[in-house]
């Protein structure tokens, strides 16, 4: 993980003083910033391999950043939030967090977070590269290029939406579990928080098959997980 760039968005400065400083002690390269406009810049010239964002700041919050860097970037987000209300964390996650921590959070924890996504980010890259293209009625799913055709239609997909795609349409019909996917897709143990699985399958549908006629769906299991269903 050494070499590997750490953008800190955290208005608050004893807080991204400490994080910054415990991820250069990991070995880890940190750039900081207070506001989302500097934020977005630094993306532009200097591309990060993981953002740490908070939602909070002042001018543009961690929404609209999220939002706009969705818009070009497949850049991995974990997004801090200080509230408690389940409603920002959803909504954080519907802009495109692929992760999120709850203030007051541990350090250990902040860290393991980050070499997990890092390293999740890596094996679903290498996973998935010797395979290259996926092909259902209605839908074109074209690995390098990481992108996916619904109807003739290029539809925009973060990178967590397109990893958990292509996880459950390689195996047409086979149901994985929730906590299979949180392991696989967002490199957390069995047992983590099980709503991240939920949002992300929710707006993957809205996406690929919200007022499309479609011979297939991502279809819920109830109990158990989530599957790619097709009569193909």
């Amino acid at each position: 993980m050494e070499n590997r760039k750490v953008l800190i968005v955290e208005d608050d400065v004893q807080c991204s003083k400490l994080v910054a400083t415990k991820l250069e002690a990991e070995g880890f390269e940190v750039t900081v910033t207070e506001t989302g406009e500097a934020a977005l810049e630094i993306v532009e010239e200097d591309m990060p391999d993981l953002l740490i964002l908070d939602l909070i700041l002042a001018g543009m919050d961690g929404l609209e950043v999220c939002r706009t860097i969705r818009r070009k970037y497949d850049l991995p987000i974990i997004m801090l939030t200080g509230k408690s209300d389940e409603i920002d964390v959803v909504i954080g996650l519907e802009v495109g967090a692929d992760d999120y921590i709850t203030k007051p959070f541990g350090m250990r924890e902040l860290i393991a977070r980050v070499r997990s996504m890092l390293r999740r980010v890596k094996i679903n890259r290498e996973h998935t590269e010797p395979l290259e293209h996926l092909s259902f009625s209605e839908l074109e799913i074209n690995i390098p290029r990481r992108s996916a055709t619904v109807q003739g239609e290029e539809v925009h997909l973060t990178p967590k939406e397109f990893g958990l795609l292509v996880y459950l349409a390689a195996k047409p019909n086979v149901v994985f579990k929730r906590d299979d996917i949180i392991r696989d897709i967002w490199g957390r143990p069995g047992g983590g928080d099980l709503r991240t699985v939920d949002t992300h399958v929710k707006r993957l549908r809205r996406k690929i098959e919200e007022n499309r006629a479609v011979p297939w769906s991502i279809a819920t299991v109830w109990g158990v997980g989530y599957k790619f269903q097709t009569n193909e």
